[in-house]
């Protein structure tokens, strides 16, 4: 990568340095997103994370520069030696630090950067117990130590603001354009041998406690009483694969899990209906990518949710079975409602930023944190220390 790249179409032409922790679904194809745009604007882009993430997101691919470095989900006393390893890419000409994520931002944090920090929170904390007790620690020493905080959704931008981001800002995260389906709506219903009169339900994300899928397979179980019964896919990977799986069998629930899929716009093309279960999102990705594909969308009405779908989506209240099994079942005898829902969701999705304007409102952050970028020199130390 050149030494500075002069601005594009009025991009910043300073340096950043992207920061993520592990990471298989959103976060990482956000961050692909903004190094493709910003690189594409004259800014000079580094990624840091986890090897894993560049060989399934190819960061590289976009322009940017990769420094691998281990920081995996959960905290481990192997972060000593990511902040280390950060540290020595932060001695070289940077302009601006943007972790995304709590696992992140707390490494860049303690790394104690010079340069402005940002960092974007993607989640909100549920878990408990010691690990719960951690996190929290974990978010107020990144609220505190960031510059600005820029929350996916507005209960976030409350939550660091409660917890003394001197900076707490809302900075809506736009799911990547889907590609064109290259399949038609009939063929992606025969390769899971849906028939004419069976409506398809799908659901998309990392499977993983706070997606609540148990949800989602005790009220599919409670389907099988419909003539035909939906056939219901879930595409995803993730820890909660056997536990699940074993549930689903247990209860002899229509579902197959698809794990891990390249085809979402497909999947969508020959779907009737989205569903997502989850305790909390913020801007989940599936559910942008449903209703930008016009697939009609039952939800929870949890963290971002009811701000991005407004009235374009029927929502129901997390954890509960009846509630989830009665919105599926009025909405599949309601062939004018699902008609309706998908219009109005065409319509909603139109209202949202794009990835070009996420990455314009993020240029704009870096360069009023860094109005005067500094000028490389190509021998000061730490120029091509870790270069991925």
């Amino acid at each position: 990568m050149s030494a500075r790249s002069e601005p594009v179409d009025g991009g910043w032409g300073g340096s950043v340095v992207l920061v993520l922790a592990s990471s298989t679904g959103g976060v990482g194809q956000h961050i692909t997103s903004l190094a493709r745009g910003l690189v594409a604007g004259g800014t000079t882009v580094t990624v840091c994370g986890p090897a894993a993430t560049e060989q399934q997101f190819g960061f590289t691919a976009t322009g940017a520069r990769f420094v691998p470095i281990e920081i995996p989900a959960n905290p481990t006393p192997a972060d000593a030696r990511a902040v280390s390893a950060l540290r020595r890419v932060l001695a070289g000409p940077v302009d601006v630090v943007h972790a995304h994520g709590l696992r992140a931002g707390l490494v860049a944090a303690l790394s104690r950067p010079t340069q402005p920090l940002v960092v974007t929170w993607h989640n909100a904390v549920l878990a408990g117990g010691l690990r719960g007790r951690l996190s929290r620690w974990a978010e107020q020493v990144v609220a505190r130590r960031a510059r600005v905080a820029l929350g996916a959704s507005a209960d976030l931008v409350e939550r660091a603001a409660a917890l003394g981001a001197p900076d707490a800002r809302l900075a809506p995260v736009a799911a990547p354009a889907l590609p064109t389906p290259t399949r038609t709506r009939a063929a992606v219903r025969a390769e899971f041998g849906v028939a004419a009169d069976q409506a398809l339900l799908l659901s998309v994300g990392r499977l993983h406690p706070q997606k609540r899928y148990d949800v989602l397979v005790e009220a599919a179980a409670q389907w099988r009483d419909l003539d035909p019964p939906p056939v219901v896919l879930i595409a995803g990977s993730g820890p909660s694969y056997l536990p699940l799986a074993a549930h689903i069998s247990e209860v002899r629930a229509p579902i197959t899990l698809l794990g891990h899929r390249t085809d979402v716009a497909e999947l969508l093309a020959g779907a009737d209906l989205a569903l997502v279960t989850s305790d909390w999102e913020a801007r989940q990705l599936f559910v942008q990518e449903a209703l930008h594909s016009g697939v009609p969308l039952v939800s929870t009405a949890v963290g971002g949710i009811p701000e991005l779908v407004a009235d374009a989506a029927v929502l129901v209240p997390p954890g509960d079975v009846d509630a989830l099994d009665r919105a599926v079942r009025d909405l599949l005898a309601d062939d004018g409602r699902r008609a309706d829902l998908s219009r109005r969701g065409l319509v909603q999705a139109g209202t949202w930023p794009t990835e070009v304007q996420t990455v314009a409102q993020v240029s704009a952050l870096y360069a009023e944190l860094a109005p005067t970028p500094a000028v490389p020199s190509d021998t000061s130390p730490g120029r091509d220390r870790g270069r991925g």
